[in-house]
């Protein structure tokens, strides 16, 4: 079995490296080359454009947004090349609209689709720690299962729906964002009254908000690691925009999720555009005169 693998960011890197680690054979394309001669140097090879891996068995793409997803697998020809028995797991956070999308597409060309958007961070990808989140035919993710468990600790099937899948991952990066917001300010109130961050999110991390999420961002915080980033602000303001958009669509209020907004637009306009997402803290902290 031959795997492609289509946009070598750090996470697509990082998942193509323990593919390779893994013994299987890995076909990788990338639009900047460095990634991909970093993987040929593992043992990966190499694809001279997209179209060439759709004559792979399982093809991975881990594509940035909505507009590079279309650009490389529709506009750049890899579906047009795709034999009938490929299946394609979009591993990327893509619109609810552009999930369909791409069902639609893959349908009408008798190609398999599955949508499998994970969590967690590069080190978790590089260490096969990832939770994946799955939706699609189910005759045709019992078939690329085995290649979603090389990749991931655990995978959470959502439906036969693959919009279902990228709904779930735009939810679960907004509740991120929203613990980030909330300790950011949080931090922001304590250290006005003389309270160390260490000290409070010490507190708070261990007893309320003892999940690995409020940990790992809360050690961050408090050590006021922001770069280099593991997921950077652009990325974030993307997904909230995602799902502003998705709730758009079916009436449902995200109040919360315009704040979050603004901070990582005001993240972004005050030259945190390299920054993770954590520095959202940041710009808490600035706000408060800190």
């Amino acid at each position: 079995m031959e795997i492609g693998f289509i946009g070598l960011g750090q996470m697509g890197k990082a998942i193509a490296g323990l593919l390779l680690g893994s013994g299987h054979k890995v076909r990788v394309w990338n639009r900047s080359p460095e990634a991909v001669q970093e993987l040929v140097a593992k043992g990966a090879q190499a694809a001279a454009k997209p179209a060439e891996l759709g004559k792979v068995d399982f093809l991975l793409s881990m594509l940035a947004n909505d507009a590079a997803t279309r650009s490389v697998i529709v506009d750049e020809g890899v579906l047009d090349a795709a034999h009938p028995g490929l299946i394609h797991l979009n591993l990327a956070t893509v619109s609810v609209g552009m999930a369909k999308e791409l069902a639609e597409l893959h349908r009408r060309r008798n190609i398999g689709y599955v949508a499998a958007p994970v969590f967690g961070r590069p080190d978790a990808a590089a260490a096969g720690k990832l939770n994946v989140v799955v939706a699609g035919d189910p005759a045709t993710v019992a078939k690329a299962q085995w290649v979603i468990d090389a990749i991931g600790q655990k995978s959470w099937p959502v439906g036969d729906r693959p919009e279902s899948a990228n709904v779930v991952k735009i939810a679960g990066n907004f509740m991120i964002a929203s613990a980030i917001e909330t300790m950011g300010e949080a931090v922001a109130l304590t250290r006005s009254h003389g309270v160390k961050a260490d000290a409070f999110l010490d507190i708070l991390t261990n007893t309320l908000f003892a999940s690995p999420a409020y940990k790992l961002y809360g050690g961050m915080i408090a050590a006021e690691k922001y770069t280099p980033a593991g997921f950077a602000a652009p990325l974030a303001l993307k997904d909230v925009r995602l799902a502003l958009s998705a709730a758009d669509a079916n009436n449902v209020p995200m109040p919360f999720a315009n704040v979050l907004r603004d901070s990582l637009m005001e993240l972004i306009a005050t030259g945190g555009g390299d920054n993770d997402w954590v520095a959202m803290a940041k710009v808490a902290a600035r706000r408060a005169g800190l």
